[in-house]
């Protein structure tokens, strides 16, 4: 078996990278080809060598960003994804059912069960979990700035004050080829999970290998109407709001009436007036425990 690793050197947890280096030594990996990154977006490349030089199976350590590079890079390849956990919301390893266990997640990767999952593709880059243009976006990128290494999940709450009271913009959503949507929109939200942003359930039937994305649209204005969103939302009814809008198709085309950042798994990208999307039925292997 070819192992490789793809590491952000930023993160950390259990004994380290140290630690990861040891207990594949143990297993019995005597080659490994090892690329550490000091930013989520250089791992695709580092990604990318490790797939071209044929790695059965590539750890990748870090948080969603990182895992959504690698993924983007090894997808449509035989290179399954083994994921170590080092971020701060671990979307993907959570539903996955992996913890932050070092020995757990190299026995996961080396000897544990494999299954397709599908991918969404965003303006040509794939995700794992979610996409997203709007407020969800803007709030991403305040939290990032200097203050998400300082306080952690608290971050998202310190950024949403900011950002709640944006100007909502135009948007047109075609799902399939109908518009679906057309009108003002504060958030407009693809999911390939369910859960999103640390548990929050917004799309209650979404699967990851069924061959389609849910897609939400948020027309909330201001803090009243985010908060009865929100409320909606944290009982598991989102779809009740009268400020969310929910369906799910396999390929989707937005515009917007502005340009404005948007998301893929957690990481912010530059500002667009586009979105074009479309899923990736089984598109990678994941390793689960």
């Amino acid at each position: 078996m070819k192992v490789a690793v793809v590491a952000h050197s930023g993160k950390t947890f259990g004994d380290g990278l140290a630690g990861l280096r040891a207990e594949l030594a143990k297993a019995g990996v005597k080659s490994l080809d090892w690329h550490e990154v000091k930013h989520s977006r250089k791992a695709h490349k580092a990604a990318k060598k490790a797939v071209d030089a044929g790695a059965d199976v590539l750890f990748v350590w870090g948080g969603d960003g990182t895992v959504q590079r690698c993924i983007d890079a090894a997808a449509g390849s035989r290179t399954a994804i083994a994921i170590l956990p080092a971020g701060t919301a671990n979307l993907l390893a959570t539903h996955l059912g992996l913890e932050q266990d070092i020995a757990r997640c190299v026995q996961a990767g080396l000897h544990g069960k494999r299954r397709p999952l599908d991918v969404g593709v965003v303006n040509g880059e794939r995700f794992a979990v979610m996409a997203g243009i709007g407020i969800d976006a803007l709030l991403l990128r305040a939290a990032h700035h200097g203050v998400k290494s300082r306080l952690g999940r608290l971050a998202y709450l310190w950024a949403g004050a900011k950002v709640v009271r944006m100007p909502r913009f135009g948007a047109k959503v075609k799902v399939g080829g109908p518009t679906w949507f057309e009108g003002p929109a504060s958030c407009v939200l693809v999911g390939n999970l369910g859960s999103l942003f640390g548990g929050l359930t917004i799309f209650e039937h979404a699967r990851d290998d069924d061959g389609r994305l849910e897609i939400g649209v948020m027309t909330a204005k201001g803090a009243e109407q985010w908060a009865e969103a929100l409320a909606r939302t944290l009982v598991g009814s989102p779809g009740l709001s009268p400020y969310i809008e929910l369906t799910a198709g396999r390929v989707m085309r937005v515009r917007l009436s502005r340009k404005l950042p948007y998301e893929l798994d957690g990481s912010a990208r530059d500002p667009t007036d586009r979105l074009d999307i479309a899923i990736e039925p089984g598109a990678i292997q994941v390793c689960l425990p």
